[in-house]
This record gives structure tokens, C-alpha cells and sequence, in this order.
């Protein structure tokens, strides 16, 4: 990518007459991480943003405020937000595969198929785990090494986000 193209060095139309600023952006994608927020949707004048990221999921999240200048811009305001929780700490043996991307989860390629694996079964490294359905494409989840599901950790068909934990697996040079 040539210096021209970089989304930060400029404005992106985003439909008639609309611009999307990466700098507002970078900013919004900062407050998640300073308020351990794991989700943000927003929008203006049919422009809808969302954005997702690891970690843990706070009880409650604290409520963001959005103010219109009145000239279609929008800034955001912080309201108080509550100590987060700490996740429990995975098995320090297992190998945890998580989420690439947001989208929605399916153990299996259709409804009618049996899941890609279960608990209990032996994969290879590159066998399909799941799929994750994000903007109408499947894409497929692989294990990155050989090993035992030992846990599944979302629901088929739900939505999962950026870094969720999916799997748990043994990996197979720890098998005895």
C-alpha cells in the first residue's frame, strides 16, 4: 500500500457525502480499552459503526453519552463505570482457541450436519473447529495444533466476539 492510501493520513467516503475519520476512530477503539468496554455500536445520519475487542466482559458496561455538535459531528462522553471483573484463569495446560474476528458461531457447516468435533475428540492440526459468520461470510476456524477438545466454550449460533474463547484443547504432546 502506497503512503497516499493510508487510512490514517486522510478521510474515507462512506456513502454520499458521509466520511469516516480513522483518528475518531483510533479514539473510540482507546476508550474500550481504558473503560473495558467489549463492544461499541454507534450512528449518525444512517452511518452505523461497531467495534469489538477481548477481554473481559464488565458486569454492567458503563453507558457512553453521545453529544451532537450540531453540525453532524458527534463527540463522546464518559459516564462513571464500575471496577472490572476478573476472568478466571484458563488451565495453564490447555491451549485456548479463541475468536479472529466478531461474527456468529456454528459448530457445524449446516444445520442439518453433525458438529465439526466434540469434547472428547482428537484433532489435527488445520482440521476445521467451527465456523465464524461475520458480514454473510463463513469463514472456517482452524486448530493451530494437535491435540483433545476438552471444552467448548460458545453456543452454537450465537455471537461471539473479537477473542473470545472458542475451544479448550489438550494438546497432544501432553497425552499420556
Amino acid at each position: 500500500m502506497n503512503d497516499k492510501n493510508k487510512p490514517s493520513d486522510a478521510l474515507v467516503t462512506a456513502g454520499p457525502g458521509g466520511k469516516i475519520d480513522f483518528d475518531e476512530i483510533r479514539r473510540v477503539i482507546a476508550l474500550l480499552e481504558e473503560k473495558n468496554l467489549s463492544l461499541f455500536e454507534f450512528e449518525v445520519d444512517g452511518y452505523k459503526i461497531k467495534i469489538g475487542r477481548a477481554g473481559p466482559v464488565p458486569a454492567s458496561p458503563p453507558p457512553l453519552v453521545i453529544q451532537s455538535a450540531g453540525n453532524g459531528a458527534a463527540t463522546l462522553a464518559e459516564a462513571a463505570s464500575p471496577a472490572p471483573v476478573p476472568a478466571p484463569e484458563p488451565d495453564a495446560t490447555m491451549h485456548v482457541m479463541t475468536s479472529p474476528m466478531v461474527g456468529t458461531f456454528y459448530r457445524s457447516p449446516d444445520p442439518t450436519a453433525a458438529p465439526f468435533v466434540d469434547i472428547g475428540d482428537p484433532v489435527k492440526k488445520g482440521q476445521t473447529l467451527c465456523i465464524v459468520e461475520a458480514m454473510k461470510l463463513m469463514n472456517e476456524i482452524e486448530s493451530d495444533l494437535d491435540g483433545t477438545v476438552t471444552e467448548i466454550f460458545a453456543e452454537n449460533g450465537k455471537p461471539v466476539e473479537f477473542g473470545q474463547k472458542l475451544f479448550a484443547i489438550k494438546p497432544a504432546s501432553q497425552a499420556a
